[in-house]
């Protein structure tokens, strides 16, 4: 009795996998599921408390006084790529943002942001990837907003573009502005 149990085991995890991805796609076709949909423990609290080295580097004591996006991103990540003219974007618009480098080499960040341009203030060098653990990192990119408390208020998964910016980013700033 035991060893049958046993062996249905796997086809019972496969079969609850199965159901599950059926959900996801019929979610999909009913338009209801977002992939970017991960809620984020992060929203409405404070920074959790961090020091990273870098170019300078900074911590978490750095995220107030001012609204603040902080955008993790590695040299190896496509979508990165992708996400940059739009951070290039909203740096120039005054808005200040801070780099995590997300398990990257120091060389191979400055070699990223001098091809596709730096829109950071300050760039952080998360190398083992500890920090990117303690604000609940899915991937590469990945940006969030601090308000001038040191609150996260915003997170957004994947690489930001215009429609991100003008319907979610743009309005959040200015709230907390």
């Amino acid at each position: 009795m035991n060893r049958r149990l046993i062996l249905l085991a796997p086809f019972a995890a496969v079969l609850v996998a199965g159901v599950g991805f059926l959900a996801m796609l019929e979610r999909e076709q009913e338009g209801k599921f977002d992939p970017r949909g991960v809620p984020s423990m992060l929203i409405g609290k404070p920074v959790p408390d961090f020091t990273l080295p870098g170019d300078p580097g900074f911590a978490a004591s750095d995220l107030r006084g001012r609204p603040i996006l902080v955008n993790f991103f590695a040299s190896w990540c496509e979508p990165c790529i992708e996400e940059a003219p739009a951070l290039m974007q909203i740096k120039a618009s005054g808005v200040v943002i801070y780099g995590i480098a997300y398990k990257d080499k120091p060389d191979a960040t400055a070699a990223f942001l001098a091809r596709h341009g730096n829109p950071f203030a300050r760039v952080a060098h998360d190398a083992p990837g500890r920090v990117a653990i303690d604000w609940g990192v899915t991937g590469v990119p990945e940006t969030y907003l601090i308000d001038p408390q040191g609150i996260v208020r915003w997170r957004y998964v994947g690489p930001l573009g215009p429609a991100a910016i003008s319907a979610e980013l743009t309005p959040l700033l200015r709230r907390y502005a």
